[in-house]
């Protein structure tokens, strides 16, 4: 009986083990499935098969602008109510009367609060592929008002033409009566604007993996894949990157709120984990949000507009400039630049309504063209995401035709 209850014991092991061998198997061609098909997408970019990746990316904006429309109606009560308040402004802005100058002044504080808050998305959306409009936009704005302060010994600038252009006011002040917090007030609007804005771009990758936990659907997102992955392979040996990102995850899980706040109160680049985490282990929306907001557009902001005041206030710049002078052989001619063109900016200020002279500084020159690459590659680095987007949807719908064989 004990040799006969042995053999069948023998049988079953085996079975035991047969099993787990193939789900090993299953898992690994699972894994090399998704492996070929990724790498099938990103071969599709603008500079290798530009006629394919334009047709997906018009396919794909198709979809996009369907399923908006298709949300939209959904919503219509909503959109209803927008409409009739555009209406009303739209008639209280075309009729005459005392009115009017509340209403311009409303456009214009609008206008240039969205102008911040467009910047700011576009610096965060995209889980990292964002354009870095603080350091081509928040940043030099933050710097000009920083120098037209110091050299009018005042930030009440005329407006207009402030915030457009930046002008020393007919009666300056005193150098000494500028101080870092009258700059950081004067530039605080725009800067917690852009704050909120990139606030506002981290919450797709919040609703992205909130939703894939909620429906238990797998993952549509190459960023949520390699999160699960990395939760899964948790206790064994990572790299340093690997570990910081577990970093982040464990304080956002096991603090919440403050965890949340802390990580988005610093430059953070690993802050889209953040989102992701907390959609997967659906943290309210407001605990994530409001952790973001207060972090971003009132902490972080306050400590990247101080560095930056800081770093170009004016006897830094000299020092700079002096410090540039100073460097064997290529510094006088590096130098002469730079203080031609800090000459050229105090005339500026000084000197309202006047032509800019012919012979434009190279400084601005190359600032103008690095702007232009880096919106260029932003809007290629678009086309090709919602590209391969398309491409992932027929890959899905070929994976589950072969299911259904």
């Amino acid at each position: 009986m004990a040799a006969n209850g042995a053999s069948c014991e023998q049988p079953q092991k085996r079975a035991g083990a047969k099993d787990k061998q193939n789900g090993k198997s299953t898992d690994a061609s699972i894994r090399e499935k998704r492996q070929a098909d990724k790498e099938e997408r990103l071969s599709l970019v603008l500079w290798r098969r530009p006629v394919i990746t334009l047709h997906y990316f018009l396919l794909e904006t198709l979809i996009k602008l369907k399923e908006l429309t298709f949300k939209l109606w959904q919503r219509r009560g909503a959109v209803f109510l927008v409409l009739v308040l555009c209406s009303l402004f739209s008639i209280a802005y075309s009729t005459e009367g005392d009115h009017q100058e509340y209403v311009r002044h409303l456009e214009k504080r609008f206008l240039w609060c969205a102008y911040w808050v467009g910047l700011g998305i576009l610096s965060s959306v995209g889980l990292g592929t964002g354009l870095h409009t603080f350091l081509l936009y928040l940043g030099p704005h933050i710097a000009s008002v920083t120098l037209a302060a110091y050299e009018c010994g005042s930030t009440d600038f005329p407006e207009p033409p402030y915030p457009d252009q930046i002008v020393c006011p007919e009666v300056e002040g005193l150098e000494e009566s500028i101080s870092i917090f009258s700059i950081m007030s004067k530039v605080r609007l725009e800067a917690c604007m852009w704050g909120a804005g990139t606030a506002i771009g981290e919450l797709p990758p919040y609703f992205m993996a909130r939703a894939a936990r909620q429906s238990g659907a797998d993952p549509d997102d190459e960023d949520y894949e390699e999160f699960e992955e990395m939760l899964e392979q948790a206790e064994g040996a990572q790299d340093f990157v690997t570990r910081a990102k577990l970093g982040v995850q464990h304080m956002v899980q096991k603090v919440g709120f403050f965890g949340i706040l802390a990580c988005a109160s610093i430059p953070n680049p690993l802050f889209d984990l953040a989102g992701i985490t907390c959609g997967h282990f659906l943290v309210p929306f407001w605990t994530f949000f409001g952790a973001t907001l207060i972090g971003k557009a009132i902490i972080k902001m306050h400590i990247q507009k101080l560095f930056v005041i800081i770093t170009f206030s004016k006897h830094i710049v000299e020092q700079m400039v002096l410090l540039i002078g100073s460097v064997p052989r290529v510094g006088p001619s590096l130098q002469k630049p730079f203080s031609q063109y800090l000459e050229a900016q105090r005339n500026k200020l000084h000197h309202a309504g006047k032509s800019a002279p012919a012979d434009e500084n190279w400084l601005s020159w190359v600032f103008e063209k690095v702007v232009l690459v880096m919106v260029c590659y932003f809007v290629i680095s678009i086309v090709n995401s919602m590209a391969q987007s398309y491409v992932k949807r027929l890959q899905q719908q070929k994976h589950s035709e072969e299911k259904t064989k």
